[in-house]
């Protein structure tokens, strides 16, 4: 029986290829992302391994408030001089440096354009000399406080050279202009540490610019006389420096740096993992459907066996050994695949991270393991229906030139409808937050079961619907007959086309949620802000654009400005709760601006000692009118407020709002937007202009009007959607596949119909239009299930987050259009190969056909 299984796999080696080209392309997805994340991950290790390769123990400050990866940069609380001398006088210790080093020194190119980041900092640093890690390539080091070294891949970047003046931003102090005395470079000829760039000073210089005071250190690094070893010099330091510090060997701290990164990696390899989900998902109907008709192909093959002795069972394990074989071959090819992709994929973020210097690229056993078991598991649960399908045929059928009979649709519509029922079930549960802790598990595991209650309802509407989308090209035989086709077996249509729809229907729900989160923003921003200008940049790092606040002073001293409001941002401890608190330069331009209305108390100014709460957070924390409240900010030690204002909160402004003197103390002490208001009569153009000569010295920020801003801010959904829209690229391109796979094995299955239709006068080019009308329809069909499932499920998130401010409905009927015709294309395109060997049929051969 095995050996007769196996025969049978090989000579149907196209239907091999064609079964396991889904699994491989979802293995590839799965194997690729632990590829990615194994490789990126090992490449973080070696740069922070070699970044504290001459540290044996770091001393720092605990920092006032703690950041993770995705809030910001951890701000260094600065170290005291004194403390330097007191870890050089502890024994053991052979060498200390104190050394600045913060994110935040941003140098203008030669273009006069600031040279950005994406993901590594950029830090301005003290110069601490040559090591066997650092060395100067060019120039020499600096001496002046007017003069600066960089490292070779800034100078690449920026395009400058030794002897350039070039310019720094910091978040301490306005634009600073430095000459360039020197380039150096990493040990291994590398230009940067992970693509970091780095702006050195001299010490005095590196204090004040990016700890705005002198004296002091973020760190100290140091190095262990011989025989002592890192964790008894550790425990040392620790103890002479006391409470208040965070002292760790190089190897503690370069595990932790290199671990926050990786929470990171985890989170962009779950996003990849749930694309590789999707696409199995697509890939199982299409393993399911193929099984299907081979095992309908190949009903006078089993029932012989069965007549000459093969039990039910055997025939089972034939199906399922065939099924293990393709699952086996898919998973090694996606496997390989995958490795290659996440290769790919590795290179790519090392360019565009900034020359990240990556490790060789490795397979971790998460990458194996995940590639045989999702890949085998997908194909074995797809085979598995159709294997018990096919040990209930009857050996008298071998006698017979039989079909597997439909059967009726009673029982797949029941479940259907139940399985469809219990996803909007928990979805309901989900999108209304009553799912607890589980939110998210309970969406998805709500569309999950709407996909496939959709997909077993299918069948029942798949007879008409096909028939009517048939009926556009039935004014020709081979049309009308293309038509009939693609209803004949209404089971077989409905998972060609289900594959299809859930690819179509998650690209149409999630353009619904963007586009309806786009124009509900948009327009609550035109009736909520009142500025005519907005002074703002683009954040491409964790630091977002800032500008000199000289510059507000100075806009408010306009012609025809009426108001400027200033905004600064910091994450700060607020009665021991993390919390983000915003603070401004003038509290009644802010009330004018966003339409602030005050609940209770007063909210036209603030002195140095009071704060204003939106109504939500003061229910929530407690806070009335005349309490006070105690604030830990980023700097500086803990200062108590009183609330003077309780306002109500609107969807785009909400939290703490604290006094100007407060911003001293925020991680960044400079505004990130600026807003205007002109007086009645002024235009817009004869103020920007004036505003745009203000900002010559901060590059990061413009100027827009209110329209301009607004558009600018919501861009960031279009960019989202065709990041998703590309992943999803891969869903849809299987389930063009299953069509493929489809119309071959029908055409194989009607070999002798095919045939007989050449002989009485169907030429081949009407062949090939037959087939192709077969695809079209599926495809349209396919296209215009998952639109509808797509839509229901995009209006039902949108409903859910009316509360969150979300509450236009926006169907983008052009895109929904554009589906439809790109579906139709998908028909003709899946249709080639299928057509063109429909039309080749030897007439004869076909006729004379078992």
């Amino acid at each position: 029986m095995l050996r007769a299984t196996l025969k049978s796999l090989l000579a149907r080696k196209v239907r091999l290829i064609l079964s396991g080209l889904a699994v491989v392309l979802g293995v590839m997805f799965v194997s690729g992302s632990f590829v990615l994340t194994d490789t990126l991950g090992r490449s973080f290790d070696s740069v922070f391994s070699d970044a504290y390769a001459n540290t044996d123990v770091n001393v720092a400050a605990k920092p006032k408030i703690a950041v993770n990866e995705f809030e910001g940069e951890q701000l260094a609380n600065p170290l005291p001089a004194a403390t330097l001398d007191t870890v050089r006088k502890v024994p053991g210790v052979a060498e200390a440096t104190g050394v600045v080093a913060t994110d935040g020194a941003r140098l203008i190119g030669s273009n006069g354009k600031v040279v950005t980041s994406f993901g590594p900092p950029q830090l301005g640093e003290n110069w601490t000399g040559e090591d066997d890690l650092v060395k100067l390539r060019e120039g020499r080091a600096p001496t002046a406080d007017t003069e600066i070294v960089i490292n070779a891949g800034l100078a690449k970047a920026a395009k400058v050279k030794v002897g350039d003046r070039v310019g720094v931003l910091v978040d301490l102090a306005p634009k600073q202009e430095f000459t360039l005395v020197g380039v150096f470079g990493y040990s291994g000829d590398r230009d940067s540490l992970g693509g970091v760039n780095e702006v050195a000073f001299t010490d005095p210089v590196a204090q004040r610019l990016m700890l705005g005071e002198t004296n002091v250190f973020t760190n100290i690094s140091v190095r262990a006389q011989d025989g002592v070893d890192q964790a008894t010099l550790r425990d040392r330091v620790a103890a002479a420096v006391g409470d208040g510090y965070e002292v760790k060997t190089g190897k503690q701290l370069s595990a932790d740096s290199s671990a926050g990164l990786k929470e990171g990696l985890a989170f962009f390899n779950q996003i990849l993992l749930g694309f590789a989900g999707v696409a199995l998902l697509v890939g199982t109907f299409l393993i399911l459907n193929t099984f299907s008709i081979i095992v309908a192909q190949r009903t006078r093959e089993l029932a012989l066996m069965r007549a000459i002795g093969a039990s039910g069972k055997q025939v089972i394990r034939s199906v399922l050994v065939e099924a293990v074989a393709i699952g086996l071959v898919a998973s090694i090819l996606g496997l390989g695949a995958g490795i290659g992709v996440g290769a790919l994929l590795a290179y790519a973020f090392g360019q565009f991270g900034g020359g990240l210097e990556l490790a060789g690229v490795g397979v971790p056993p998460t990458a194996v393991i995940s590639s045989f078991a999702v890949g085998i598991l997908i194909t074995v649960v797809a085979a598995l229906i159709p294997a018990m399908r096919a040990s209930r045929i009857p050996p008298i059928a071998a006698m017979q030139d039989v079909a597997t009979p439909d059967r009726p649709l009673t029982k797949l519509t029941v479940a259907g409808a139940v399985v469809s029922v219990l996803g909007a079930g928990l979805l309901a549960l989900g999108l209304t937050g009553t799912a607890g802790d589980a939110i998210l598990g309970t969406i998805l595991g709500g569309v999950l079961l709407a996909f496939i209650g959709v997909a077993l309802l299918t069948p029942v509407i798949s007879r008409p619907v096909v028939s009517l989308l048939g009926r556009i090209f039935s004014w020709s035989v081979p049309g009308k007959l293309g038509r009939l086709n693609s209803g004949r077996n209404p089971r077989r249509t409905a998972i060609t086309a289900a594959a299809l729809m859930i690819g179509i229907a998650l690209v149409t729900g999630v353009t619904i949620i963007l586009d309806s989160a786009k124009s509900s923003i948009s327009g609550l921003a035109e009736d909520t802000i009142s500025a005519d200008l907005v002074i703002s940049g683009a954040q491409s790092g964790p630091r977002p654009p800032t500008f000199d606040p000289v510059v507000l002073e100075r806009a408010a001293a306009l012609p025809g400005v009426k108001a400027v409001a200033g905004f600064w941002g910091d994450m700060a401890l607020v009665d021991g709760q993390r919390e983000f608190v915003n603070a401004t330069n003038d509290v009644a331009a802010v009330r004018d601006i966003y339409g602030v209305k005050a609940t209770a108390g007063s909210v036209d100014a603030l002195t140095p000692d009071q704060v204003l709460i939106d109504a939500d957070t003061a229910r929530d924390l407690g806070l009335t009118v005349g309490a006070t409240v105690p604030v830990q900010l980023s700097r500086g030690d803990p200062h108590t407020y009183t609330v003077s204002g309780i306002y109500a909160e609107s969807e785009l402004y909400s939290g703490f709002l604290l006094p100007p003197g407060a911003t001293k103390d925020f991680a960044i002490p400079r505004p990130s937007q600026g807003y205007l208001q002109l007086d009645p009569g002024t235009s817009v153009g004869q103020v920007l202009p004036a505003v745009e000569s203000l900002l010559a010295d901060s590059p990061e920020v413009s100027v827009a009007d209110r329209a301009l801003f607004i558009e600018q801010q919501t861009g960031q959904f279009d960019t989202l959607l065709r990041m998703i829209q590309i992943l999803l690229a891969l869903a849809i391109l299987i389930a063009v596949l299953g069509i493929v796979n489809t119309l071959a094995l029908s055409v194989l299955e009607r070999t002798r119909e095919l045939g007989l239709l050449r002989a009485i006068g169907l030429n081949r080019a009407r062949t090939m239009w037959m087939v192709t009308v077969e695809a079209v329809v599926i495809s349209v069909f396919g296209a215009l299930l998952g639109m509808a499932v797509g839509t229901g499920l995009g209006a039902a998130v949108v409903r859910a987050l009316r509360d969150d401010g979300i509450t236009d409905l926006v169907l983008p009927w052009a895109q929904l259009g554009v589906l439809i015709g790109l579906a139709a294309v998908v028909g003709v395109v899946a249709a080639v190969l299928p057509a063109i060997r429909a039309a080749r049929i030897n007439v004869l051969g076909a006729i004379a056909h078992e």
